[in-house]
């Protein structure tokens, strides 16, 4: 039986979706009148920034404290699962050391209760590989709803009028100019009201 082991790259992908927006951009090369209209209402001062999620990732210390908490439940689980098939295991090398001393219906009675308890470990293993996914998935949506939350808050105080993200091999930015990088501003915002929420 194989351990169902957490994945935290799936954290990775929750701050990847940190963009407040999808990635801009037409896909079509084509100009049309009405992409014109569109172009012609967009004001030189309205401001486009970008967070890079890499450093999102490795400075914001809920982030860090979220990845050693799910860390930690996953070894815990691990250990917890790697018992009961340790234990599970005893007791088969126990009735393989036992069977050819018992009567018939003794081996078929311990046959049909290992059995059982192997249905019974594989059904726990599956729940509880379930179990941690589904707290993950909700840790997830909460760190997305805190980052995503701040950078509306934080947007709106500074005047932007988008926030995209911007990750190294997964990014739909190709260049921007390092002055539209405000992620430092932003882990120190998120760390400060993080800090807030601990106490």
């Amino acid at each position: 039986m194989k351990i169902t082991k957490l994945k935290l790259g799936s954290l990775t992908t929750a701050i990847a979706l940190v963009s407040v927006l999808s990635a801009c951009g037409n896909k079509d090369a084509k100009t049309d009148s009405s992409a014109d209209k569109t172009a012609s209402t967009v004001s030189a001062d309205e401001k486009i920034v970008y967070v890079n999620s890499d450093s999102l990732l490795t400075k914001y210390e809920y982030f860090k404290d979220l990845k050693t908490k799910i860390e930690t439940k996953g070894k815990a689980a691990e250990a917890d699962l790697v018992a009961k098939q340790q234990a599970f295991q005893r007791e088969v090398q126990q009735y393989q050391a036992q069977q050819n001393t018992l009567a018939a219906d003794q081996r078929a009675a311990t046959e049909q209760r290992l059995s059982r308890k192997q249905q019974e470990l594989q059904a726990y293993q599956q729940n509880a590989g379930s179990a941690l996914q589904n707290e993950q998935a909700k840790e997830q949506e909460l760190l997305y709803d805190k980052v995503a939350e701040y950078l509306k808050t934080y947007a709106k105080t500074k005047g932007y009028k988008m926030v995209l993200t911007y990750s190294k091999g997964n990014s739909a930015i190709l260049f921007a100019d390092e002055s539209l990088d405000v992620t430092n501003a932003v882990i120190v915002g998120l760390n400060q009201a993080y800090t807030k929420d601990k106490k």
